[in-house]
């Protein structure tokens, strides 16, 4: 593995927030091993489902071979789900990344573009209805904070991102770096990929 890991953040007009920027605070803790860059439909600053703009590092067109991915998710995924074109490039340039990853309704972008057949899976559970339609052969799952299936991450709503994002660096280097990247922001991680209270308040267990 190199020395330095990269996580690709893919930007779309109308992505949540935090579902970007809580893992990205969160990886900066790490920045000597650990670099964000961030992809956009093309050099134009891209629209959060909160309104603030982001300037992507590289357009789709000429992201570089990614090694760890991140679909956030938000309003905007309603429409990525049925972009072919938009899922034909994910596909091909995510595909034979280390990693693959979503936060919150991400996870239906992953599974509408083909890349979580055959593996376990979660989303926001006030979408999951909408969310688990998508992908073949998904194993979704209901009751999960995150879920880490080999090479395919998937989180939760939000503020769960968060969460995913501290039990992956501790996956990529340990639980040192890990428990101090949440103490650096005061942050206090739920630890236990299984505590989903948001399952049983939206009556999916």
């Amino acid at each position: 593995m190199p020395d330095i890991r990269t996580v690709s953040i893919v930007l779309f007009d109308g992505f949540e927030l935090l579902d970007v920027f809580g893992p990205a605070e969160l990886f900066s803790m790490e920045r000597d091993r650990l670099h964000v860059r961030y992809i956009g439909p093309n050099d134009e600053p891209v629209h959060s489902a909160q309104g603030v703009a982001v300037v992507p590092d590289f357009a789709r067109i000429e992201a570089p071979a990614p090694d760890i991915v991140l679909v956030p998710g938000g309003t905007g995924t309603r429409q990525l789900v049925a972009d072919a074109a938009f899922l034909e490039w994910l596909a091909l340039w995510a595909g034979d990344a280390a990693l693959v990853t979503s936060v919150c309704t991400g996870s239906a972008v992953l599974a509408a573009a083909g890349l979580l057949e055959g593996y376990r899976a979660t989303s926001n559970k006030r979408a999951w209805a909408w969310a688990s339609s998508h992908g073949g052969s998904v194993e979704w799952v209901a009751a999960a904070r995150w879920v880490a299936d080999r090479d395919r991450w998937t989180s939760s709503g939000v503020a769960a991102g968060m969460d995913m994002a501290v039990a992956l660096i501790g996956s990529l280097f340990d639980e040192d770096a890990a428990r101090e990247a949440a103490l650096r922001v005061e942050y206090e991680p739920h630890t236990d990929p299984d505590r989903d209270p948001f399952a049983a308040l939206n009556g999916l267990v």
